[in-house]
């Protein structure tokens, strides 16, 4: 059976493209999601309070206890009141037990500091086993927790990732990073 083909009107919902499509039986939609990514080629191009938050990554990613992994990461957050709040991997022979970087910095600095702003957050990786020439995002865990906070103060959170080498990738929000976000208005 085929059906006629009707003009498709295309819309845009929440900066998502939504183009009905045609199926046997019925009409439904389509929906393409759309994220930007600003990609930097080495930390000498990321803006200077950037690259100092970066080091600090770094230096906290070095501190990780990541016995079982070997992948060392560090996390650098930049609060509104200027001060930096950081976190690293913590590992557990019990692997479910351990905590990531992103949620050991983004969770202290909201029960250090519970009625500040996170502006950015810098991520870095590195494997004892190679090198890491390719910027490491978030986590999924990692992504719904940062988008608690992000829903939370009402304020985009600039995220800045890289492996130990290479490009840098800058999200201005984690809608670019998980753009169909779970919140408090789902439950």
């Amino acid at each position: 059976m085929n059906l006629p083909k009707k003009a498709i009107r295309k819309r845009q919902i929440n900066n998502h493209q939504v183009e009905p499509i045609s199926t046997k039986l019925k009409t439904v939609e389509k929906i393409k999601l759309y994220s930007e990514i600003t990609v930097y080629n080495d930390l000498n191009e990321l803006p200077e309070n950037i690259q100092k938050l970066m080091a600090q990554a770094v230096a906290i990613r070095e501190m990780a206890y990541a016995p079982y992994s070997h992948f060392r990461v560090g996390a650098a957050l930049m609060l509104e009141n200027d001060i930096v709040v950081t976190g690293n991997n913590q590992e557990n022979a019990a692997y479910p037990s351990g905590m990531c970087a992103e949620r050991v910095a983004i969770w202290a600095a909201g029960s250090q500091y519970p009625d500040q702003k996170i502006l950015q957050m810098a991520i870095t990786a590195r494997s004892e086993n190679h090198q890491l020439d390719q910027p490491i995002p978030p986590c999924g865990a990692c992504r719904q927790a940062i988008a608690e906070y992000e829903i939370k103060q009402d304020q985009n959170i600039e995220i800045y990732f890289m492996g130990e080498v290479g490009k840098i990738y800058k999200s201005d929000s984690l809608h670019d990073l998980l753009p169909l976000i779970f919140d408090s208005s789902n439950l």
